[in-house]
């Protein structure tokens, strides 16, 4: 219990930090406000996961850290001794690996593990070793055809019933993809505890696969 405390502490001090101060490095000017999921959005990610009682994560887009940070203070706050977070992100270097060593200071190395890969190398990968995550976090390539694969894998790799998280829903790109899953395979919305630009969905249980005769036009999300 006091090692779970502490590592709590390291987590909630380390997200304030990055809030407060934004991260040592940073692409360019404006990029940490730019790309991070906001204090109070992570907030929301944190909420929703805690009443998932998650044991497993996926996360892809790392970016600083913001989210993956409250992430695993859900699943820290859990208590689960097999908690596991799976990020992909082939782009670390890119953020000066502000993201990663975010995470490994807040003493998180053995909750979090890193793919240095694109999404769409390591999630078929991930598929092919059997990997069943309870709740994932998408928040990667906004261009449309990659969010689409993004998400095609996550419903593969998320559990019948579990729960689907997306950032930038007011991004055409990613509405449009993520209005597909909702209209054709049953993704339902799923409340926020708060007002936030995050957007959740509920896969359906059992999982059920659409015929293409009952295929349905889509559009934007209506939520984005």
């Amino acid at each position: 219990m006091r090692d779970e405390q502490d590592v709590l502490t390291r987590i909630r001090e380390a997200r304030l930090r990055l809030a407060t101060d934004g991260p040592p490095r940073v692409r360019s000017g404006g990029d940490f406000e730019r790309v991070s999921v906001p204090a109070a959005d992570s907030d929301v990610l944190r909420d929703l996961l805690l009443a998932e009682q998650p044991g497993t994560v996926l996360e892809i887009g790392l970016a600083y850290g913001s989210s993956a940070l409250a992430i695993a203070e859900a699943l820290v706050t859990c208590g689960s001794d097999t908690a596991r977070h799976v990020i992909v992100d082939a782009y670390q270097e890119h953020f000066h690996g502000s993201g990663w060593a975010a995470i490994t200071d807040a003493g998180l190395a053995g909750v979090c593990s890193l793919l240095t890969e694109r999404s769409q190398i390591a999630l078929p990968r991930l598929l092919a070793d059997g990997f069943v995550a309870d709740a994932a976090f998408v928040d990667g390539s906004h261009v449309f055809h990659n969010v689409f694969v993004d998400l095609f894998y996550v419903r593969e790799l998320v559990r019948p019933g579990g729960l689907v998280i997306l950032d930038d829903c007011s991004f055409p790109s990613v509405a449009t993809a993520v209005r597909y899953f909702e209209v054709n395979t049953g993704w339902q919305p799923e409340p926020t505890p708060t007002p936030t630009r995050l957007r959740a969905f509920r896969l359906p249980a059992p999982r059920t696969e659409p015929s293409f005769e009952s295929f349905r036009p889509f559009g934007r999300c209506a939520t984005g």
